[in-house]
């Protein structure tokens, strides 16, 4: 049998314990990935033992209270707090999720955090997205016309074409999606889900009169068609949306157009 090892810079290795105080309470245990590139050292994974009792109900409570009141060298992103904003988007006890919106009572076990798979790493929970909001960049998120603007009015739409945008218009771009596929792993050319549903949030627009060049930009062998209908998209996304379906009716649409 062929075995596999990462190379010996990359191996994860036993971090620090920062055990709870004697007079704790509920003790939860949290293993987080830690890497600082600057440093030359290997990724490790630090133990860290939370008073329950003393701490917020969410995962993103318990890494700021690590970081302020235990572990100052901890890094992370994090803005909102209300499943907004998609700062916080991480990989806890093993599937990709929000930190703020994620329970800790949700979780089985030790609380194990990773930074969102496939993409290189800042520092600790913190990834680059630079390629990752390249892709966006590239299905060109906004409205495109060539008719006049109407001079006395907006441009309208029915209760109806509105209603076409429910389950896209939501995305917040926090990736996890994206990084949950592992198409989106193996091609770099594959714009991945979160890109896609955004390429089809305008495609469904009424209003937008780009369609046939927003198709003809995507008509390539990588950048769609290398979703092979995993579902990790769909079963990851945080805000319940389906990047799945959006990928499928853009599908549709470049059959229907042949």
């Amino acid at each position: 049998m062929a075995q596999f090892r990462l190379p010996k810079n990359s191996r994860i290795t036993e971090g620090k314990h920062f055990p709870a105080p004697a007079d704790a309470g509920r003790v939860r245990r949290f293993r987080i990935y830690r890497y600082d590139p600057d440093s030359g050292r290997n990724p490790r994974m630090d133990t860290y033992d939370v008073d329950l009792d003393r701490c917020g109900p969410m995962v993103l409570d318990a890494l700021i209270k690590i970081k302020d009141e235990i572990d100052p060298t901890l890094t992370f992103r994090r803005s909102c707090r209300e499943g907004i904003c998609g700062s916080c988007a991480m990989n806890i006890g093993g599937g990709n999720a929000l930190a703020c919106t994620r329970a800790i009572e949700d979780v089985d076990g030790e609380v194990n955090i990773y930074p969102l798979p496939h993409m290189h790493v800042v520092k600790d929970l913190v990834p680059d997205l630079t390629q990752f909001y390249a892709q966006y960049a590239a299905v060109e998120p906004w409205m495109k016309t060539a008719s006049a603007t109407p001079p006395d009015r907006e441009r309208l739409q029915s209760v109806e074409e509105r209603e076409k945008l429910d389950g896209l218009y939501e995305c917040i771009l926090c990736a996890c999606c994206s990084t949950s596929c592992p198409s989106y792993w193996w091609n770099d050319r594959y714009l991945g889900p979160a890109a896609l549903l955004q390429a089809y949030r305008w495609i469904a627009d009424s209003r937008d009169e780009g369609t046939g060049e927003r198709l003809d930009a995507l008509q390539d062998p990588y950048k769609l068609y290398r979703c092979h209908t995993i579902m990790n998209c769909t079963n990851t996304c945080p805000k319940d949306l389906n990047p799945a379906r959006a990928i499928g009716e853009i599908r549709k649409l470049m059959i229907e157009r042949r």
